[in-house]
């Protein structure tokens, strides 16, 4: 296996200076660099993969055993090694197939009733006088449901949705003022119902009910599997919606923790969703991997990352309502894959996960564009878009907005030479040294790489698509460096050490044993206190 890696390595050594653009002498290398399935196309011919590097990346993914890996999560097994679960956020969208089992248990069953209590209890809600939804949590129970209700916009029919998530007390405020709380469901998403945050936000809400003629009896909604807690809270075991322990926080959109997009868009669009994912399952399992998108995807990425070294990938949408995406990608890819040790416990051969960031366009045109063209790092970037928008009567701006789109990713590629440059400044009545200098201002380096992944509109099927493509994308990666994908022990530390240190805030307690940055700024902070 060190010699693909190494071979791989090699031939990036070999071709870091050519042209991309020179790749496409071949005439069919945009279709052959494309991979389809249903309505989406994902085009990555403008990177500098030729077919001999593809070659031994495909090599690559077969020697690490990504095939095997994966069917062993389709079937239950407990591939989450460090926490000895299985990984089944995909059992919550096998609508039609046959039983899932986890130690010896078929969990469809489960799935489906958890499934039929979800509609039936959106339905009571969007039948009822309930006007607005806010959904309390933070992590994968915030920023799933939060980007996918923003995402689906146009299919909204039922209340308003809003996402409380930060602990700062502006986050709660804001979002409760103006609302009527006899007329405000709140669902709390926590599994455990201890997380600090969540349930921080969730006492000052109920608060807010009870002093303004709300039912916390009533109104009260909690995504949780700890009914002891959800029933010392107030709220019945008839309004709480529970998860296993196969379902990562960061994959769970599709079961209980989308209960508000539930709401917001009706059961049939709910399904929808679900059967967008589901097909994206289908053909992950069955296409080989030059035609198997996840896998393309992927191969992609560790070109860009483990093989040129790009630290970054910057993902942008051409959609307004998909501008929660890259938030929501940061936590699937960074919290999934941001590890140094490998499944095994030792250390990792090889960087891990990049750095994922990202805007919708074209708001990032006049942002970090100027960083991604002329900045002295190569950054690649991931655009979407979709044929045809929401908003017939304003065609002339999607159009707009994809020409930007396919724009930007073409002069990516080309570039600008300084000898295009002077031209440029001659025109301008430029000469010497003078049109020399605004020259190099004016030169794109170019040869920088991009996919490109087009549909043809973002509807709850081509949603649900998106999702799990990036699912499935982090997970051959993950398979491909060796690491366990589904735990998240590097969020552990700063929380104990916040539990620890907040009497100390709050003056209740000694900073002693400290260090000295951290004493001082707390006496700093408790000075400034307005008491």
């Amino acid at each position: 296996m060190m010699e693909i890696w190494q071979s791989l390595k090699s031939r990036h050594a070999a071709i870091a200076e050519r042209p991309i653009l020179a790749l496409f002498e071949d005439e069919m290398r945009a279709d052959d660099f494309s991979v389809q399935t249903q309505d989406m196309r994902l085009d990555y011919s403008k990177t500098n993969i030729d077919r001999d590097t593809r070659a031994d990346l495909i090599a690559l993914l077969e020697a690490t055993g990504v095939a095997a890996k994966r069917d062993a999560m389709f079937r239950g097994e407990k591939i989450n090694e460090t926490e000895g679960r299985a990984v089944l956020h995909t059992a919550l969208r096998n609508l039609d197939a046959g039983s899932v089992e986890v130690d010896g248990q078929d969990v469809m069953p489960g799935v489906r009733v958890s499934l039929k209590r979800m509609r039936q209890f959106a339905n009571e809600v969007r039948q009822s006088g309930i006007t607005d939804v806010v959904n309390i949590g933070i992590g994968g129970s915030d920023l799933g449901p939060a980007m996918a209700v923003a995402a689906l916009a146009p299919y909204h029919d039922g209340p308003r949705c809003h996402f409380v998530s930060n602990v700062d007390g502006a986050h709660i405020a804001d979002t409760l003022r103006g609302l009527d709380a006899k007329t405000t469901l709140v669902i709390v998403a926590s599994k455990t119902f201890t997380t600090i945050e969540t349930m921080t936000n969730a006492r000052t809400a109920r608060a807010w009910m009870v002093d303004h003629g709300g039912d916390p009896e009533t109104q009260f909604v909690a995504l949780s599997t700890a009914e002891d807690k959800t029933t010392a809270f107030g709220i019945t075991p008839e309004r709480v919606f529970g998860f296993e322990d196969w379902v990562g926080g960061r994959y769970s959109v599709w079961g209980p923790i989308g209960l508000s997009l539930m709401i917001a868009i009706g059961p049939d669009g709910f399904d929808a969703f679900l059967r967008g994912a589901q097909a994206m399952d289908l053909h992950f399992c069955a296409a080989e991997p030059l035609e198997n998108m996840p896998m393309m995807l992927a191969l992609t990425g560790i070109w860009h990352n483990q093989i040129c070294d790009f630290a970054t990938r910057a993902v942008l949408p051409y959609d307004q309502r998909l501008s929660l995406l890259p938030d929501y990608l940061q936590q699937l890819e960074m919290e999934s894959n941001g590890k140094r040790v490998q499944m095994d416990g030792s250390d990792a051969a090889h960087h891990t996960g990049p750095v994922v960031w990202g805007a919708a366009g074209t708001n990032g045109q006049h942002a970090f564009y100027q960083l991604i063209h002329q900045g002295t790092r190569v950054i690649p970037c991931e655009f979407m878009v979709a044929a045809n928008g929401h908003e017939p009567e304003l065609a002339h701006h999607h159009q707009l907005l994809v020409a930007n789109c396919l724009a930007q990713s073409e002069a990516l590629m080309r570039g600008r030479s300084l000898m295009q440059a002077r031209r440029l400044m001659e025109e301008k009545g430029l000469e010497g040294d003078e049109l020399e200098r605004q020259a190099k201002h004016r030169v794109f380096p170019g040869n920088r790489p991009s996919t490109t992944l087009v549909y043809e509109r973002l509807d709850p099927f081509t949603l649900g698509q998106i999702i799990a493509l990036y699912e499935h994308r982090v997970f051959v990666e993950g398979v491909m460096l060796g690491i366990n994908s589904y735990d998240q022990w590097g969020v552990e530390l700063g929380k104990e050490l916040a539990t620890s240190l907040q009497p100390v805030v709050e003056g209740e307690a000694s900073a002693e044993g400290k260090d000295s940055s951290t004493a001082a700024l707390v006496d700093y902070l408790i000075r400034h206190r307005d008491r």
